[in-house]
C-alpha cells in the first residue's frame, strides 16, 4: 500500500470512559503505515484527545450526538460516502446499528460491529433499548469483533462468529512503581500507612460507586486509618458527593476527577474495586491487575476478567457490609512494600501482541475484498 488505509473509528461520545482508552491504545501501537484512524464522534463530547490524535496522524470528525436521530444516521453516511471508507469500526455496542446501516446505505464494503458491554439491571429505559437494537445488531455488519466472549455472546448471540480482541494495554506502563506511589498519596494527603480502596470509573449508576461508599462506611470503624480514593467524571458526581456529605464521610472520601495517570494511581492503591452493576471487559481491571494491586470486581464483571491470584469476585446484591469484611480481610499499608503481577494470562492482554490480532483482522476483511467477497 502506498497509502495508509484509513479506518473511520465510530466511538460516540468521547468523555473519558474506558472504550475510549481501549481505542487510543490500540492506535498508539498500531503500525501507522499500514492504517490510520479517523475518530468519529458526537459533538458534544468533552475529552476528545484530538492534539496526539492529529500529531499520529488521525482526523477527528464531529457529527450531530447519536440522540438526534436521524440527524445523526443522515450525517454518517454522507461522510461514508465523502471520504469512501473501505473499513468503518464501530464501538457503539448495541448502538452500532445506527452507524454500521449509515456505511451500508453509503457502500462501505467492510463494516465492523465492536461488543465492549453488556446490559445490567436498573437500568430499564436504556435497557429496553438495548434489547431492541440487539435484535438488528447482526443486519448491517460484514464482521464482528468483542472485548470477551460474554460480551459477544449478548451482542451477537451465541450462534454468530466473532473473534475476541482483548482490550490489552502496555503491561510496563502499569507496573508498580513505589515513587509513583509516594507522590499520589504525598498530593492527596495520605499517610504512607493509610490503607487505600480506589475505583477508577465514569461516575455512572452503572459503576455502582454509592455502593462502594456504602461499603467503604461499613469498613472504616475496624479500620479507621483508611482512605477512598474515586477518579473520573460523570453525571452522578454531584449526586455522590452529596451522599458523601450526608454520611459524614468527606474526610476520607477523595474525589479526584478524570486523571491521566491512572497507572500512578494504582501503585498507590491497596485494593481496587470494581462493584459495577455489568460490563464487557473492563480496561480498569487489567489495568490493576498488571500494576499487581489486589481487584474485587462484582460478579456482574465477566469471569474472564480473572487474570491473577490477587483478584476474586464478589456479588453486589450483597449487603454493602459484606464487601467491607472482604476489605479488612486484605493487609494494612506497607510503604515498604513491592509487588508484581502474578498471572500468566496477562500475556494475553499485552498491546504489542493483540494490535497485531487487530492488524489482521483488517487485511484479512481487505484481503477478502480484493479477492471479490463480501
Amino acid at each position: 500500500m502506498s497509502e495508509p488505509v484509513r479506518v473511520a473509528q465510530v466511538v460516540g461520545k468521547m468523555v473519558g470512559g474506558g472504550l475510549e482508552a481501549v481505542v487510543m491504545n490500540y492506535y498508539r501501537h498500531i503500525d501507522r503505515d499500514r492504517y490510520q484512524f479517523d475518530f468519529i464522534v458526537d459533538s458534544d463530547s468533552t475529552l476528545v484527545p484530538a492534539d496526539e490524535i492529529e500529531s499520529l496522524g488521525g482526523r477527528v470528525i464531529e457529527v450531530p450526538p447519536y440522540q438526534k436521530q436521524p440527524s445523526n444516521s443522515r450525517a454518517l453516511e454522507q461522510l461514508f460516502r465523502q471520504e469512501k471508507y473501505l473499513i468503518v469500526h464501530s464501538h457503539m455496542n448495541a448502538l452500532s446499528v445506527f452507524p454500521l446501516h449509515a456505511a451500508a446505505q453509503a457502500g462501505v464494503p467492510i463494516r465492523i460491529a465492536h461488543s465492549h458491554s453488556t446490559s445490567g439491571r436498573g437500568e430499564y429505559a436504556r435497557n429496553l433499548l438495548k434489547a431492541i437494537l440487539r435484535t438488528q445488531s447482526n443486519h448491517y455488519p460484514t464482521d464482528r469483533l468483542a472485548c470477551s466472549r460474554l460480551a459477544g455472546d449478548w451482542l451477537f448471540g451465541t450462534n454468530v462468529p466473532y473473534t475476541v480482541i482483548h482490550n490489552a494495554i502496555d503491561l510496563q506502563q502499569y507496573a508498580f512503581d513505589p515513587a509513583k506511589r509516594g507522590k499520589v498519596r504525598q498530593e492527596l494527603g495520605i499517610g504512607e500507612k493509610t490503607f487505600v480502596v480506589g475505583n477508577i470509573g465514569r461516575l455512572t449508576e452503572q459503576k455502582n460507586q454509592q455502593y462502594l461508599i456504602e461499603a467503604f462506611a461499613n469498613m472504616l470503624p475496624e479500620r479507621p486509618d483508611s482512605a477512598l480514593v474515586i477518579a473520573g467524571m460523570g453525571p452522578l458526581e454531584e449526586k455522590l458527593k452529596s451522599f458523601v456529605h450526608e454520611i459524614g464521610m468527606e474526610q476520607w472520601v477523595h474525589f479526584v476527577g478524570q486523571r491521566s495517570d491512572a497507572d500512578a494511581l494504582y501503585s498507590a492503591f491497596d485494593v481496587f474495586c470494581l462493584p459495577s452493576l455489568y460490563e464487557g471487559l473492563p480496561v480498569v481491571g487489567v489495568e490493576a491487575q498488571a500494576s499487581g494491586v489486589p481487584c474485587i470486581f462484582s460478579t456482574d464483571v465477566t469471569d474472564e476478567v480473572i487474570l491473577t491470584r490477587g483478584a476474586c469476585m464478589l456479588n453486589n446484591k450483597l449487603a454493602p457490609e459484606e464487601w467491607a469484611k472482604a476489605l479488612l480481610k486484605l493487609p494494612l499499608a506497607d510503604s515498604n512494600a513491592t509487588r508484581c503481577a502474578d498471572g500468566n494470562l496477562l500475556k494475553g492482554f499485552d498491546i504489542t501482541h493483540e494490535v497485531k490480532c487487530l492488524e489482521q483482522v483488517y487485511t484479512e476483511c481487505l484481503s477478502r475484498l480484493q479477492k471479490g467477497g463480501a
